[in-house]
């Protein structure tokens, strides 16, 4: 029985390869995780926008009518409940409940879109606020997998 060491050699260099790929596809999702708990973009909001307060805060009549926009425009990727689905986080976290209104407000305006959040500026003003005074009205809860999940949560 004969050897072709061409052959073996060949194997031997794909299964490197392979390794190599291995090594960095892990250290790609590892940036990627590591990116994910990343809560800069608190910090990016201007103080103008900061310290924004809805004018729907508090209104029953907006509650609701941000519950249905909610459900139209944001449940598909966070969950009915707003508690996150697969790596779109929930919108009830602390870091998102604690967030102040003109927060919330400059990131539905520029969304971001490296991590998958849409910008929803065609949305009128008072829709986005609606939406903002609907979930703040949920109020903080873990979601179900809250000890597995990235603390730096966005909207």
């Amino acid at each position: 029985m004969s050897f072709n060491k061409s052959r073996i050699g060949s194997a031997g260099v794909r299964d490197e390869r392979r390794s190599a790929g291995l090594v960095v596809g892990m250290m790609f999702c590892a940036v990627l995780f590591i990116d994910a708990i990343d809560n800069s973009w608190i910090e990016k909001v201007p103080e103008a926008d900061r310290s924004r307060t809805n004018p729907f805060a508090g209104q029953a009549n907006a509650v609701s009518g941000g519950a249905r926009l909610f459900a139209d425009h944001c449940a598909k990727c966070h969950g009915a409940d707003a508690l996150g689905r697969g790596k779109r986080p929930s919108l009830r976290s602390k870091e998102v409940q604690q967030a102040t209104d003109g927060q919330i407000f400059w990131f539905l305006r520029n969304g971001n879109l490296r991590r998958g959040m849409p910008s929803w500026s065609s949305l009128p003003k008072p829709s986005r606020w609606q939406i903002i005074a609907y979930l703040k009205s949920l109020g903080e809860q873990p979601s179900p997998g809250a000890s597995n999940q990235a603390k730096g949560d966005e909207p």
